[in-house]
């Protein structure tokens, strides 16, 4: 890995030397007769570039199996020579400069580079490029950073039948051969590597046009043919002219490119990536079964991210990683902001402080825990900041900054930055600037302290009240971790709700600004107290907050009552923040979700606590107590499965709960009966997807076996039930399962990316920590050469998720510090093993204090 990993003061050095003018890239990926290449494809690169120091040396990036010809400037270079198997070395450049590179390109099955996947119900083959961060070099010779923008061509000789996608609109092809076609894109205007692209293959395509400010703007939609009769394009692209119509006119900026391409792709590492005018999606936004609306609203937020990268991203570009938090963070925010005006998710606020805002103070907890302007001093640094603080803390401390300058003054400030930077490449102080002219404010002290310091604050009422329960005095009390101890600015919404028989009704609202250790609130002195007091209502800052006693024992019994979801979601996230800083019972929590989960009437909110409850059980409950905890919550889903609207995504959101929970004979028994058909539920259709979810659970518990496994397979024969047959094989409760499914993801690097991801979640199963903990040395004696040995997305991933986090013990942290006291790590490789051990530390004292409260 540290091969293929460009430093921050390299990228620099380069910027400084060099201005690049264009890429014309020609791509074959046939196997020279009328078909697709199997393992790679030949890569010819002509780079044209200026050199500002005639006589210097530099170096371009390129990652390929071989290099056949290298030519700089009409001189024919020894390729044994100057490529060192990650990077071509050109010397004695002349100030105009032109660089030929002929390459044999390896697909990949990581997810990175040039990704190929065969479909196995048609054997048809496609492929799609992913280049964040700097993968670009796994397809073409490239300078890969950021701020080397260049015009981007792309010449792709292919199978005939395939569509072929990049970044400008895809042209006619010429045939070549009997089956073979050649296509020649037009070149793009100036943008970087990384978001240049290729999408080809057999894709089923369908095609439509926005009419935008400036010029219409054809839009498709691709995904594999197997798949085309699940694809909702009414629905796509009622969402993507709906975000045109938005970003259009809250940027003043016409969209920048000439179309607009959405494609649906196999094997995807992420949710979707911002490729200028191709952006790829996760295919399993292609629903082949029924899922709630939460899903389709988390796929809104998605579509409406990727299309804000195309002007900030895409056509104002970041100078170089230390700021993709901006990049990222600005995405977040406004694809939020997006839908919650343009589109029907009208409480998407609600599912951003239950999801995003939740992973943003997960991550800002842990030992590894950095600014969100963050310094990237390499590739390394960059890949394992793709994180809850580059994504959700920064969206969620913007949202603070809107708040406080005004959201007119910030979408001034954002409109002046695209026109003043258009095609070029910024840094933090360049938007800054923007947003100080617009706002008349003075954005140093607040960068200061929000963008350059790290840790999460912690805001608790302190009050006392008369004999008529009103307050004589009230402050709100703002804490810091002693790691990380700044005491922030933060304006704030003080919530007074009031149990009444219309519900808990909001009877006054207090906004303020608060600062340092107290902040006193005179507006509330003499006020009756409520029975809810909500610090931070409305969710303006980012801060955990505390409810005091009546206000927790109000949102025990009456949480549903609140008619709003934006309040209930503040208040369930504040609950888990209290769990998993030990200063709730797992049980209390636990106890919690059962009481008030049942009147929920906002689908995410109802999913992602169903969800957490059972993380309580598993990770933060005295074991002695989880079978207890789980029969709670499947008793729970039992019950309101029948008593559901019939064909309701809340039946379905509580059969889903039912199958990860279920041990009872009853319980057990209903999922098997509705897999076999011998019983049935008003309503309730038992598709595909949830036909895996119940096998999977009687797998797990060994009620079912490996003929089941391989019969619903049989039934399931695409790429959708290959994986789920892989996690259900790494689900079953005996020591031959867990011993194949880690030797077919540490010991082998044949799986491709879907697979292995999903092997490993059959792996980490809660009901089977015995059968897990001889594995806790093997991963500590295992990451070392998966590190040096994988692709960084592959060994990242694995590390993350094979880590020994369910076996909750003193053993695992010892095991942990054993092996960071024995080796001198990778930075980054050091810091995903301390986030694992971290995590286990943090369930020990919340089990403890659940042990402690039974």
């Amino acid at each position: 890995m540290a091969a293929n990993n460009l430093t921050r003061a390299d990228a620099r050095e380069r910027a400084r030397l060099l201005s690049v003018t264009s890429y014309d890239v020609d791509l074959d990926l046939t196997d020279g007769g009328s078909g697709p290449s199997e393992r790679t494809f030949r890569s010819t690169s002509v780079v044209r570039f200026r050199c500002h120091e005639a006589g210097a040396s530099t170096f371009v990036d390129l990652l390929a199996p071989s290099v056949e010809k290298v030519i700089l400037n009409g001189q024919e270079l020894d390729p044994a020579e100057v490529y060192n198997g990650h990077a071509i070395t050109l010397e004695n450049l002349a100030e105009e400069n032109e660089l030929t590179v002929v390459a044999e390109g390896a697909y990949m099955r990581t997810g990175e580079g040039l990704h190929r996947f065969r479909d196995p119900v048609d054997g048809a083959v496609y492929v799609y490029s992913q280049f964040e961060t700097a993968d670009a070099h796994r397809m073409y010779a490239c300078f890969d950073q950021p701020d080397l923008k260049a015009a981007f061509g792309l010449t792709v000789t292919a199978p005939s039948e395939w569509q072929v996608v990049s970044t400008t609109t895809t042209p006619e092809p010429h045939p070549v051969r009997d089956g073979i076609a050649r296509w020649e894109f037009q070149p793009s205007r100036p943008i970087s590597t990384y978001v240049t692209s290729l999408i080809a293959g057999p894709y089923f395509r369908i095609n439509d046009v926005y009419n935008g400010r400036e010029h219409d703007i054809p839009l498709g939609l691709y995904c594999r043919a197997s798949l085309a009769e699940f694809l909702d394009a009414e629905e796509l692209f009622d969402l993507t002219k709906r975000g045109f119509a938005f970003f259009e006119e809250a940027f003043d900026f016409p969209y920048p490119f000439e179309k607009y391409d959405q494609l649906f792709v196999p094997e995807f590492n992420a949710g979707a990536m911002e490729n200028a005018g191709a952006v790829t999606f996760l295919e399993d936004y292609v629903f082949r079964s029924k899922v709630t609306a939460a899903s389709y609203e988390r796929r809104a937020v998605t579509l409406l991210h990727e299309m804000a990268h195309m002007w900030f991203g895409d056509l104002v570009t970041m100078r170089w990683w230390d700021d993709l938090w901006l990049n990222e963070s600005f995405a977040e925010y406004v694809s939020t902001l997006a839908t919650q005006v343009a589109t029907r998710y009208d409480t998407v606020w609600a599912s951003f402080a239950n999801i995003e805002k939740t992973w943003a103070y997960r991550q800002d907890q842990l030992p590894s825990t950095h600014p969100i302007a963050s310094d990237m001093v390499d590739l390394n640094a960059v890949r394992a900041n793709f994180d809850g603080i580059t994504y959700a803390k920064g969206a969620s401390v913007l949202k603070q900054l809107v708040a406080w300058v005004g959201q007119d003054e910030f979408l001034d400030g954002v409109r002046d930055y695209f026109q003043k930077h258009a095609w070029g490449n910024t840094s933090l102080d360049d938007l800054l600037e923007a947003l100080e002219e617009t706002s008349g404010r003075d954005l140093s002290s607040w960068s200061k302290e929000w963008l350059e310091t790290a840790g999460v604050n912690t805001l608790r009422a302190h009050f006392e009240t008369d004999d008529n329960d009103s307050y004589t005095a009230f402050a709100v009390m703002q804490e810091a971790p002693e790691q990380h101890p700044t005491l922030r600015s933060h304006r704030i919404a003080i919530g007074l709700y009031d149990l009444t028989d219309d519900g808990l009704v909001r009877r006054d609202r207090v906004e303020i600004d608060i600062t340092g250790a107290q902040s006193d609130v005179p507006e509330l002195v003499g006020v009756r107290r409520p029975d809810l007091l909500l610090l931070n209502d409305d969710d303006l800052t980012y801060a955990k907050i505390r409810l005091d006693d009546r206000s927790l024992a109000t949102v025990t019994e009456h949480i549903a009552k609140l008619p709003h979801p934006l309040p209930r979601a503040i208040c369930w996230a504040g609950s888990w923040d209290m769990l998993r800083d030990a200063e709730m019972p797992a049980r209390d929590y636990v106890s919690l979700v059962t009481r008030g989960i049942g009147n929920e009437s906002d689908i995410g909110l109802l999913q992602n606590h169903l969800r957490q409850a059972k993380i309580a059980c598993d990770s933060f409950a005295d074991p002695a107590w989880r079978e207890t905890g789980l029969l709670q919550l499947a008793t729970g889903a039992y019950d309101h499965v029948f008593a559901a609207e019939p064909g309701s995504d809340h039946q379905l959101a509580w059969v889903r709960a039912l199958a990860s929970t279920a041990t009872s004979e009853d319980h057990v028994g209903l999922i098997r009966d509705l897999l076999s058909g011998d019983r049935t539920v008003e309503g309730l259709v038992v598709d595909v997807d949830l036909r895996w979810a119940f096998l999977h659970r009687l797998v797990a518990l060994e009620v079912a076996d490996e003929n089941e496994i391989d019969a619903e397979l049989a039934r399931d024969r695409t790429a959708t039930g290959e994986r789920h047959a892989a996690m259900v094989r790494a689900a079953r409760p005996t020591e031959q399962a867990k011993a194949d499914a880690w030797a077919a993801v540490v010991d082998d690097d044949a799986l491709p990316n879907a697979l292995q991801r999903s092997t490993v979640v059959g792996f980490q199963n809660p009901d089977h920590r015995e059968l897990l903990r001889p594995y806790v040395d093997r991963y500590f004696a295992s990451i070392n050469q998966l590190w040096e040995t994988r692709t960084p997305e592959m060994a990242q991933e694995i590390i993350v998720n094979l880590f020994p986090s369910l076996v909750i013990e003193e053993q695992t942290l010892e095991a942990a510090d054993r092996w960071l006291r024995a080796t001198d790590p990778d930075p980054t490789l050091r810091r995903l093993v301390v986030e694992g051990r971290a995590t286990t530390e943090r369930a020990l004292k919340a089990r403890a204090r659940d042990i402690a409260a039974g």
